[in-house]
């Protein structure tokens, strides 16, 4: 097929460009590139952005993940209790650290982890609780976060999806003790390569990732903990650094989009997923179908492109198959109904509606 008139999503940069260009010459012109003042800058702004304390650069969202879990003291012999329906990083992230990851079904509406399917998975190995804000919509965190207390858990979030995102009011990664973010280059903050950062209100634990992150090291040469490397590069945050005081703009247009989608889509042949909160930032937009293949299909044909987020409940990944996985039913179905539509801020809302046109032009065979 030739390119699609209408991708599913945009990742170039474009009203952001200038500023891009000038932060990748500006690290160029250094000749610093790893640790140095541009994750420095970053990491204070990002942390204000996300209403935390603290943020700490990373290398990726998956590593963002499991330094958090190490720092909390996790590891072999202790289960986390997660999402089926993520990307699969989520759950490697925990295999990691040595622990096992348990999975609970999601929510039948809104698909993000079910409070009474965790409450149903607590066993005396259980050390945290690891919801997902999936697409960019929070996960049912007051209930989870009750849980969590009443069961002495740790409450960590995978924000990977939901830069800017928020819960009853709460920015997301604030509400437990630690929130990951990947800044891959579809996310709603995305570098020009990989990149991740943990956001926490804690310091001790700040420090302690901080450490992680850099091979364990309290100053050079001098290695407290068996950490890791998986470091935010120079290059990466000077990026980031430009784009982030478009974040709130983009976050807007995702929000008014969602809104055009939902208007235009009204009647037509597709479940839309319910907002849960006003805090949802349309990461991804999804809707779900039983005639997924010939939607999809029928969309190609029309030049827009659509994405499947995610075909395989993790649980029946190859790569789990050790950790005696549970089946998730309410997951599996949707993994085989879900479609995400174009999402991305230079969509223009002339081409959501060309969009819901031509999903409500599709007729069943």
């Amino acid at each position: 097929m030739t390119r699609p008139r209408i991708p599913c999503s945009s990742p170039a940069p474009r009203d952001d460009a200038q500023a891009v260009r000038a932060g990748v010459e500006r690290v160029i012109a250094s000749g610093w590139y790893i640790l140095g003042p541009e994750v420095e800058a970053f990491e204070t702004e990002f942390a204000a952005a996300s209403g935390a304390p603290h943020a700490i650069g990373v290398g990726n969202g998956t590593d963002a993940i499991a330094i958090i879990l190490r720092a909390l003291g996790i590891g072999p012999g202790d289960e986390v209790i997660t999402s089926p329906l993520s990307a699969a990083y989520t759950a490697l992230a925990i295999m990691m650290t040595g622990a096992r990851p348990v999975f609970a079904d999601v929510d039948a509406q809104c698909l993000t982890l079910d409070p009474a399917a965790v409450a149903r998975a607590i066993t005396s190995k259980t050390r945290a609780i690891l919801p997902v804000h999936l697409y960019g919509q929070a996960a049912d965190m007051d209930a989870l976060a009750q849980l969590a207390a009443r069961h002495a858990l740790a409450l960590v979030e995978d924000c990977c999806q939901a830069h800017l995102a928020s819960a009853n009011g709460r920015p997301v990664g604030t509400i437990g003790v630690a929130g990951a973010f990947s800044f891959y280059p579809t996310k709603n903050l995305g570098a020009l390569g990989d990149g991740g950062a943990v956001v926490t209100s804690d310091r001790a634990l700040a420090e302690r990732v901080r450490r992680l992150r850099n091979g364990g090291q309290t100053d050079r040469y001098h290695h407290e903990l068996p950490g890791v490397n998986s470091r935010l590069d120079e290059m990466q945050a000077a990026v980031l650094r430009a784009r982030l005081p478009f974040l709130p703009g983009w976050t807007a247009a995702r929000r008014r989009l969602a809104a055009t989608y939902r208007r235009a889509l009204s009647g037509a042949p597709v479940c839309v997923l319910p907002e849960r909160d006003p805090g949802h930032v349309y990461h991804l937009f999804v809707v779900r179908t039983t005639n997924r293949s010939a939607l999809q299909e029928h969309l190609r044909n029309q030049g827009i492109e659509t994405l499947v987020h995610y075909p395989i409940p993790i649980p029946s990944q190859a790569a789990v198959r050790d950790q005696d996985p549970q089946d998730c039913p309410m997951a599996a179905d949707a993994c085989r109904e879900v479609l995400s539509l174009p999402m991305y801020p230079a969509l223009t809302d002339a081409e959501a509606e060309d969009v819901a046109r031509a999903v409500s032009s599709f007729r069943e065979g």
